[in-house]
């Protein structure tokens, strides 16, 4: 049977399969219907090589009868034949006072599980795709209402666009956002919150990865400003950096492959949605991956593999990637 997310609880089934995309809400739903229920269960949770634990407790008969037993699978994706053969026997022989919960977050469709486990009638299915922007900045916005913070409207919006569907890390950030303000209810401005989530001026370093992307002169005055005046870590610097270029290069593979929607395969997420396109178009497929070969010796050397000043480092990365001619093997 299949349901949506929001049918899974209170629960009404034995055996659970939940898979998709949006990993943090398959283990967020998982750990619901884990706890959801008798008190006395025993709750365990097993990797995919432990079924045999699973068969061993939801057979205990203890000192005093039969135990109940609710077992969470965290990844059901790795399952070899064998394995997967014996979670399917599983699945559809949980004896009714028990739960069997199954995890298998981004399992490929074509997957035999993935298809028997949809077809077996004894389980219950649900899909969690990942949320587009727009409904996880509703969700988030919701989540920040909740706790009870004032975070400014622009903040919200960045935090959205940064945390790129992670409710779990969404969820430490409003954390850490109530132990800054401590109940006094100010305004949050996107400042704070930048530097509370580890980030130093972010629309300074998206304003400089895009002229790195796009080949502009403009990215070595925007390097300088970065470095000297707004004083932003070199380590920030290459990673945001390597993130956008490595979008770049994903998003001229998946395009390379007709990919319906190149940039969701290629996790772009945010302001570089409406930017990456344009970006990718200033480069060849070879320069791309020169590139990131330059960004990955550059994060090493800023890590402490060189003496040289780190903001040597990051303003000759930035003019091998802008320059004319300096991009060879």
């Amino acid at each position: 049977m299949r349901l949506s997310p929001g049918r899974l609880l209170p629960a009404e089934f034995n055996s659970y399969y939940l898979h998709g995309e949006d990993e943090d809400a398959i283990f967020e739903a998982a750990e619901a219907l884990l706890a959801e229920g008798a008190e006395d269960a025993v709750r365990i949770r097993v990797d995919i090589n432990e079924l045999a634990r699973v068969e061993s407790e939801s057979r205990n008969q203890g000192l005093f009868g039969p135990s109940i037993c609710f077992a969470l699978v965290r990844n059901a994706k790795s399952a070899n034949p064998k394995q997967s053969e014996h979670l399917l026997k599983l699945a559809a022989s949980v004896a009714t006072d028990n739960r069997l919960i199954i995890c298998a977050a981004g399992i490929d469709w074509k997957k035999a599980l993935h298809k028997k486990m949809k077809a077996e009638q004894a389980v219950a299915e649900c899909e969690f795709s990942r949320p587009d922007e727009a409904a996880f900045g509703r969700w988030l916005d919701s989540e920040i209402r909740k706790s009870g913070l004032n975070v400014a409207s622009d903040a919200v919006v960045w935090m959205s666009e940064r945390l790129s569907g992670m409710r779990l890390a969404a969820r430490q950030m409003i954390q850490r956002l109530n132990w800054y303000d401590n109940g006094a209810g100010d305004e949050l401005a996107l400042d704070v919150v930048a530097e509370l989530l580890g980030e130093r001026a972010p629309g300074a370093l998206e304003e400089w990865c895009h002229a790195v992307a796009m080949r502009s002169p403009d990215a070595l005055s925007l390097v300088r400003q970065l470095l000297k005046e707004q004083q932003v870590a070199e380590v920030q610097m290459i990673s945001w950096l390597g993130t956008r270029m490595q979008q770049l290069l994903m998003y001229r593979w998946y395009q390379s492959q007709r990919d319906r929607n190149a940039l969701q395969a290629a996790k772009v997420f945010g302001d570089a949605r409406r930017k990456v396109a344009d970006e990718s178009r200033a480069w060849k497929g070879s320069e791309l991956a020169l590139a990131m070969q330059r960004i990955i010796t550059a994060e090493k050397l800023v890590k402490g593999a060189t003496i040289e000043d780190r903001p040597v480092v990051i303003e000759r990365l930035t003019l091998d990637l802008v320059g004319p001619g300096r991009l060879l093997p």
